[in-house]
């Protein structure tokens, strides 16, 4: 039981939201992409293969960020006690963790076709390098957000098994989501970062992070009714998507106070939320 609480621990699975913001996005491209005038079934199958997949691979990257950053837990408040930086999981038994889950991940991931396949793994060196990039550059959250939104394009492929420029276009206006949200993450940390020497966007831009953050999610709102647009959605869709952009701008960005860390930390985990608006949005647009 001791083993299995530090492996819970390790992968972070008491921690919801760290999948939830990789499924999100699989699940925004899957449901652009599939005619719902067709069964339903398959819909809902691959719904939860990506959510299969988002726990896997989220879990196996904590454990490869943990064994990376081992050195730089030890000195940060929030993350001194994780298993590998407090020595309670040897770095052979996270690594054999990170092989056992990535099997797992390889059986889901067979369930798709080739095309899938084959773009799912051009993406194992982008979840598997992010890590380093905050030793080398103020911008480690855009790499997160290539990685984290990947899915996107993954949901749309399963289905159509060609890559086409809609899913691209919401792609990038869903790394700038990711880039605002991980920001705000970040302010958790910034003292102990700047202390450390780790970069990020939230040491880049502490002076003007709400000005930062505006950009960011106007990106991503633009994106959405463009999509709108070349998707020929329902005049519901834009009227519902009122909803996220009154979340994004008022909700966190207006109630953002960055030398508060619980402040930070709740305005962060409001994004599992608006990833369900914004995929009963495009169900909308396409249904309703």
């Amino acid at each position: 039981m001791k083993q299995l609480n530090l492996f819970i621990e390790l992968t972070r699975l008491k921690r919801p939201i760290g999948y939830m913001l990789l499924f999100w996005p699989c699940a925004w491209g899957l449901t652009l992409a599939y005619d719902f005038s067709n069964n339903l079934n398959k819909y809902l199958f691959y719904l939860i293969l990506f959510f299969l997949g988002s726990v896997l691979m989220r879990s196996a990257g904590c454990v490869v960020n943990d064994i990376m950053d081992q050195e730089f837990d030890k000195k940060v408040l929030r993350t001194r006690d994780r298993p590998i930086a407090s020595g309670k999981i040897s770095i052979t038994l996270a690594l054999s963790y990170v092989i056992f889950l990535c099997f797992l991940a390889l059986l889901v991931l067979l369930n798709f076709n080739t095309f899938t396949i084959i773009l799912a793994f051009c993406s194992m060196p982008l979840a598997f390098s992010y890590p380093l990039m905050k030793r080398y550059t103020y911008w480690p959250q855009l790499f997160l957000g290539i990685t984290f939104n990947y899915g996107l394009v993954l949901g749309w492929v399963c289905i159509n098994n060609q890559l086409e420029l809609l899913p691209i276009i919401l792609y990038v206006g869903a790394i700038f989501w990711t880039l605002g949200f991980d920001t705000i993450y970040g302010f958790q940390d910034i003292k102990d970062d700047e202390i450390i020497g780790v970069k990020s966007t939230s040491i880049k831009f502490k002076r003007n992070p709400k000005l930062f953050l505006v950009i960011c999610y106007s990106i991503f709102i633009t994106t959405l009714l463009i999509v709108g647009f070349l998707m020929n959605f329902k005049y519901s869709f834009f009227i519902f998507l009122s909803l996220p952009i009154f979340h994004m701008f008022f909700f966190q960005i207006k109630n953002l106070k960055i030398k508060d860390s619980m402040n930070c930390l709740k305005i962060f985990k409001s994004n599992n939320f608006l990833g369900l608006l914004i995929l009963t949005n495009i169900l909308v647009g396409k249904i309703f």
